[in-house]
C-alpha cells in the first residue's frame, strides 16, 4: 500500500512497507550504501510520521520479505501468537510505543512486557523501536525481564555477565590460558568462556574444547564453554564425544543470508536437540550462543525483500531474533560494530544500532547481549564504547564481550577490556551471575561488597593455572 506525508508543504510518497521503515529508519551508512534511507532529514521525519499511523495488522499484511520464498518469514507468521495479539490488534505503531513507555514505569512492567512479547512480529518490534528516542529505548528495555541458565544465570535483575574472549591469532595453547586467567582475575567469564578460533577445523576446535573444559572442571568454574565453529563442525564433534556445552551460530534476518552462513533452520534445530541430549548443564539446558549484526544480509547481498526492494538492516536484524527465540537460547549477541563503518559509519550510529538491537532482542523475548565494539577505520573511539556500555548497562543488558586490553589480536578489532565490566559493575551495583559470583567469593578474589580485592592473584587457587602458564 502506498503511503505519504506532508511536511511543511512538501509531499513524501512510500511505495511500500519496506520503503516506509526504511526512510523512516534514523541514518546509517547501510541503508545508504542500499539505497533506501530517506534523502533527508524532512523525508526521515515524514516516514516517521506515517508509520506512528500505521496499524499493527498491516505489518502481518502486507510482509517485507515474501511468506513463498523465505522461511524465516514462515516462521515469522506461523509461530506468531494469533490469540496473545488480539488484545492490541487495534493498536497503530504510534499507540504501541505508547503502551510500552506507559507499561515500563509500572509496578508488574516485567510480567507485563513478557505476556506482550508473543503478540509481536520483529516487524512490530523493528518498526515502534525507529519512533523511540535513545531514552525510551533504554526505559522499556530496561523494564523486560529475561533469564536464561546452563551453569550459570543471565539476566536476572541487578546482574551484568561478561563473555571472557580469549582468542589467540594461532590458537596457542599458552597464550589463551594467559588470557583466560587475565579474565577470571578479573571478574569476567560468567556468560561464557568462549574463542574464536583461528581455523574451523574440527581437530583445532576439539583441541580448545578440551582445553577450557580441563580448565573448567580443575578449578569447578560455574560457567560454560564454546569454540565458535561452525554449526556443522560442533555437531560432528558432539558425535565424536567432544565436551560441547555450546553451540555456536552466526545468524540472519532472511533465508538468503542464513544459506551464506551455511544453516537451515531446521540445521540449527538438529543442533540444538543434539546439544540438549548431552544434559551437561547445573541450572538450565539453554544451549544455544547466537551471534548476529546489523548489515550482515546486506554484506551477503540477501537484503533484498518483496519486488525486489531492499530492507533497512535494522529490520533484517530484527527478523534474525524469530530465528533465535524459536532456539531458547541462553546468550544472543549483536557484534554491532564489528562489521564495519559501511554498514555504521562512526560512534553515534553504532550507539544507536546497539540500544535499538538490545531494545529489540529483549523485547521479543531473549537474553540479549552487546559486543560492544568497532573496527580500527571506523569514526569512533574507546570513549564511544564507554558511552555505549554505560548506556546498556542501564538499559539491563543480560551480558557482554571482554578481551584483553579490549584489542582483539586475532579478529583485529576493539572491544571491551575486563577492566571496563569492572567499572561498570561498580558504578551501577552490578553484580556477576550468581553461581559466578558465589564461587568468586570461595576464592577469596572478593570482598564482602562484591569489589575485587587486590590480593586476588596472590592468594586464588587460580595461581595454580599462573604458574603453569609462565612455563
Amino acid at each position: 500500500m502506498i503511503r505519504s506525508q506532508s511536511v511543511r508543504g512538501e509531499t513524501f510518497t512510500f511505495t511500500s512497507m519496506a520503503d516506509l521503515l526504511a526512510k523512516a529508519t534514523p541514518l546509517r551508512s547501510g541503508d545508504e550504501l542500499a539505497g533506501c534511507a530517506a534523502a533527508s532529514d524532512a523525508e526521515r521525519a515524514a516516514a516517521k510520521w506515517a508509520l506512528a499511523e500505521v496499524p499493527l495488522a498491516a505489518l502481518l499484511e502486507e510482509l517485507v520479505v515474501p511468506y513463498e520464498s523465505d522461511e524465516v518469514t514462515r516462521l515469522i507468521i506461523d509461530s506468531h501468537d494469533r490469540a496473545a495479539f488480539a488484545p492490541i490488534a487495534h493498536l497503530t505503531v504510534g499507540d504501541l510505543r505508547d503502551l510500552l513507555l506507559r507499561i515500563a514505569v509500572a509496578d508488574d512492567a516485567g510480567a507485563r512486557l513478557a505476556a506482550l512479547g508473543p503478540a509481536l512480529t520483529p516487524e512490530m518490534v523493528a518498526a515502534v523501536s525507529k519512533l523511540m528516542r535513545n531514552q525510551d529505548l533504554i526505559a522499556v528495555a530496561r523494564a523486560v525481564r529475561v533469564t536464561a541458565g546452563f551453569r550459570t544465570t543471565v539476566g536476572l535483575p541487578g546482574t551484568l555477565a561478561t563473555r571472557l574472549q580469549p582468542n589467540h591469532p594461532t590458537d596457542d595453547p599458552r597464550g589463551i590460558a594467559a588470557a583466560t586467567l587475565d579474565g577470571l582475575l578479573l571478574g569476567c567469564g560468567d556468560a561464557v568462556i568462549g574463542i574464536n578460533p583461528a581455523t574451523d577445523s574440527p581437530h583445532a576446535t576439539s583441541d580448545l574444547l578440551h582445553l577450557l573444559d580441563e580448565v573448567r572442571t580443575r578449578f569447578d568454574i560455574p560457567t560454560q564453554s564454546c569454540v565458535l565453529s561452525h554449526v556443522t563442525t560442533t555437531l560432528g564433534l558432539i558425535e565424536q564425544g567432544a565436551p560441547v556445552d555450546l553451540v555456536f551460530q552466526s545468524i540472519a534476518g532472511t533465508e538468503g543470508a542464513n544459506s551464506a552462513f551455511g544453516v537451515t533452520i531446521g540445521l540449527l534445530d538438529e543442533a540444538n536437540a543434539a546439544a540438549r541430549e548431552l544434559g551437561r548443564g547445573t541450572v538450565g539446558n539453554n544451549v544455544m550462543y547466537l551471534e548476529t549484526g546489523q548489515g550482515s544480509a546486506l554484506s551477503s547481498g540477501t537484503h533484498l525483500g518483496t519486488d525486489g526492494a531492499p530492507v533497512d538492516q535494522q529490520t533484517l536484524e530484527t527478523r534474525a531474533y524469530a530465528v533465535a527465540r524459536h532456539l531458547d537460547p541462553l546468550l544472543v549477541n549483536t557484534v554491532v560494530g564489528f562489521i564495519g563503518p559501511e554498514y555504521l559509519y562512526d560512534g553515534k550510529q553504532i550507539t544507536r544500532a546497539g540500544l535499538e538491537d538490545h531494545f529489540c532482542g529483549k523485547l521479543l523475548g531473549l537474553p540479549m547481549g552487546v559486543d560492544v565494539c568497532y573496527t580500527n577505520h571506523a569514526e569512533a573511539d574507546q570513549d564511544d564504547m564507554d558511552d555505549l556500555l554505560t548506556l546498556l548497562a542501564v538499559a539491563g543488558v543480560s551480558f557482554v564481550i571482554t578481551v584483553p586490553g579490549a584489542d582483539d589480536v586475532m579478529l583485529g578489532y576493539q572491544s571491551l577490556a575486563f577492566h571496563d565490566a569492572l567499572y561498570v559493575r561498580r558504578a551501577l551495583g552490578l553484580r556477576p551471575a550468581p553461581e559466578f559470583d558465589a564461587w568468586l567469593a570461595r576464592q577469596g578474589m572478593t570482598d564482602e561488597a562484591g569489589g575485587l580485592r587486590e590480593v586476588a592473584a596472590a592468594s586464588s587457587p587460580l595461581r595454580e593455572l599462573a604458574s603453569g602458564v609462565s612455563r
